[in-house]
């Protein structure tokens, strides 16, 4: 059945009734426009009632202040074009003015976008990734929509989202519940192989005329020095020969940068990293890599593009158990060659890494493979003897917010209950560790931020709200070092984790420690962890300062942006202080910085308030 979107809609009322539970992907995978369709059928009329259940609602960043506006404006049209179709609902849901016949429920949120939002907090699910299929149906879904590819050979592909919809489809079908799913063809989308390709009968209706919805993309984001010695010390924990999960992020661009490094560059490597905190031995890894990785994530993106063209993702995996052992053994199979070297649940990133999938020769396509989360983030299903085959030396490498003194992580939320995100598939990969003989969970974590209050360190004596559980704890790494807490004693973890911390916050945790007798009174913070500074930490980097670059993978951004951008984030955090403001307005100097006030129209300005903010942003581009 092909449609258009008010033939859809008036199948929907006929098929479905009026009561609507919808399914959206996660992230890219949602017809922006065809579920504006179905809000603003709801909003005209109040006899439907209409909840949208989803994942990641992609949204480009809506500048508020003028001076944001005028940097944004060009950034955003380059990204997105002039006409990308905002979910209609976001403004609404943000300022709780949804009308009462419609409700938005969330299982994770792009990082941030809910903080200090009622309805959102409100209507958070939280659930495991592997368990959203079931808790859709138990809501009641009965539509789902989804962005595909295709058709090829007569058939389709779920492309960037099998995730929850291949474990809907099945789970729909063993219940008897029925979902009337709608694909939406997009031009775009890459072709994607494995569980992904299905036949047209997948879906109750197609749309085969794609409304021109540009892929959201994300920009290529700086990379801390902070982040870069995170992934330094985490990049030596990853066998040749095995098997990655990562998720997104500075601290995960910051691992793979490395793990480039120590392919291409083993020697000085090897060096830097024996002037860093030691590790266990039968932990480091710091050879090239020969035999290569395979990746199983629920996430795939630009990182294992990265590690594609690098030549280190090229370990092959096969779905027959006696082909994989006797490749695990390292015999050379007659199928070398054919095996897949990647298998994600979705997929987001930028707009190179879309145009590699697209690029994908027919013999590379079928090796980088989509399936649904049940089998991408768990081990159950009747395969288990195979997956743990294939995965082999399994590194699961998540990012958290904070870590207790005991190894307990807080990867989602804030200690008022407020969700910055959600747990998304971290807590399975932290399980599927501990469920395998030579699986490893690895946290990487800051060990400091900046907050309202000055510089805070992130491992904390307790936390009312954790994602990962103590009873889980692995591996945690910061700047500093690698905390193996596995098998050992609180006390034994604690004196790990002050290992690893900002030398300025380890004597306020020790003292608590001891005073709740989890340490030994005798026990002394060891003078190695005392050169835990940011300044003894750069100064033992700096001899290969050129690997640690903010951009190691390209920018989005021009020159003036990449100037622009840290400049406005100190204006913005220094416009809260007087003091701030005095001194920006005394020492800023508009003429040494022409170019990027020029970019922002600052250069000539024509008012008081125009030479107010171009002596602010010249002191904020100057570091003050």
């Amino acid at each position: 059945m092909k449609l258009d979107h008010q033939a859809l809609i008036d199948t929907l009322i006929k098929e479905v009734g009026r009561h609507w539970v919808v399914g959206l992907p996660l992230g890219l995978g949602k017809p922006n426009r065809l579920a504006n369709a179905l809000y603003t059928c709801a909003c005209e009329d109040d006899s439907i009632t209409l909840e949208i259940v989803t994942a990641l609602s992609l949204d480009p960043p809506q500048p508020g202040h003028w001076l944001e506006a005028r940097l944004m404006g060009p950034i955003l049209e380059r990204q997105f074009g002039g006409d990308y179709p905002r979910l209609a609902w976001l403004d609404d849901l943000k300022a709780d003015r949804l009308p009462a016949n419609i409700k938005v429920s969330e299982f994770y949120l792009q990082s941030g976008s809910g903080l200090g939002k009622p309805a959102i907090q409100r209507r958070y699910i939280s659930a495991n990734y592997t368990h959203v299929a079931r808790d859709l149906l138990d809501r009641g879904v009965n539509i789902a929509l989804q962005l595909v590819a295709g058709p090829e050979g007569g058939r389709y592909s779920l492309s960037c989202n099998p995730d929850v919809s291949l474990d809907l489809h099945r789970l729909a079908q063993q219940r008897g519940q029925r979902v009337f799913t709608v694909g939406q063809v997009h031009p775009d989308l890459p072709f994607m192989h494995g569980d992904a390709v299905v036949g047209p009968d997948f879906f109750d209706a197609l749309i085969d005329a794609d409304p021109d919805q540009r892929l959201f993309a994300l920009p290529r984001m700086p990379v801390a020095f902070q982040d870069h010695a995170v992934g330094l010390q985490a990049s030596q924990l990853v066998a040749d020969g095995g098997t990655l999960q990562i998720g997104i992020g500075s601290l995960s661009d910051a691992l793979v940068n490395a793990l480039i490094r120590r392919h291409e560059q083993p020697a000085a490597y090897g060096q830097l990293l024996d002037q860093l905190a030691e590790v266990p031995d039968d932990l480091v890894h710091r050879e090239p890599f020969e035999q290569g990785l395979y990746g199983a994530s629920e996430m795939f993106m630009d990182a294992f593009m990265h590690l594609y063209q690098a030549g280190i993702l090229k370990r092959e995996v096969f779905d027959d158990l006696d082909q994989q052992q006797r490749a695990n053994n390292g015999e050379t199979l007659a199928e070398a060659g054919t095996g897949a070297l990647m298998d994600g649940g979705f997929f987001l990133g930028t707009q190179g890494f879309y145009k590699f999938l697209r690029g994908l020769s027919e013999q590379e396509r079928p090796r980088f493979r989509m399936h649904g989360v049940g089998r991408i983030n768990q081990l159950y299903g009747g395969q288990e003897a195979l997956e743990i085959a294939q995965r082999r030396h399994a590194c699961f490498v998540n990012t958290c917010m904070m870590v207790t003194a005991t190894g307990a992580a807080v990867s989602d939320g804030l200690a008022n209950h407020q969700l910055v995100s959600g747990v998304g598939g971290q807590y399975n990969f932290v399980a599927m560790a501990h469920a395998m003989d030579d699986g490893r969970s690895i946290l990487l974590l800051r060990s400091t931020r900046t907050s309202r209050d000055g510089l805070v360190s992130n491992i904390v004596w307790e936390y009312p709200h954790t994602t990962i559980p103590k009873h889980l704890r692995d591996i945690v790494v910061t700047e500093y070092g690698v905390a193996v807490l596995r098998g050992r004693t609180d006390e034994e973890c604690i004196q790990a984790l002050v290992g690893i911390m900002d030398a300025r916050f380890q004597d306020e945790l020790v003292a608590k420690a001891k005073r709740h007798g989890k340490l030994d009174r005798s026990w002394q913070v060891p003078d190695a962890a005392r050169r835990n500074t940011p300044e003894h930490l750069k100064s033992v980097l700096a001899g290969q300062s050129s690997w640690f670059e903010d951009y190691p993978f390209g920018s989005d951004f021009d020159a003036t942006e990449r100037q622009l951008i840290p400049a406005l984030k100190r204006l913005k955090a220094g416009s809260e202080s007087k003091g701030w403001l005095l001194k920006a307005w005394w020492q800023g100097r508009p003429e040494q910085h022409s170019e990027a006030l020029a970019r922002m129209g600052l250069d000539s300005p024509d008012s008081l308030k125009a030479r107010f903010y171009a002596r602010l942003l010249a002191a904020a581009l100057s570091g003050v």
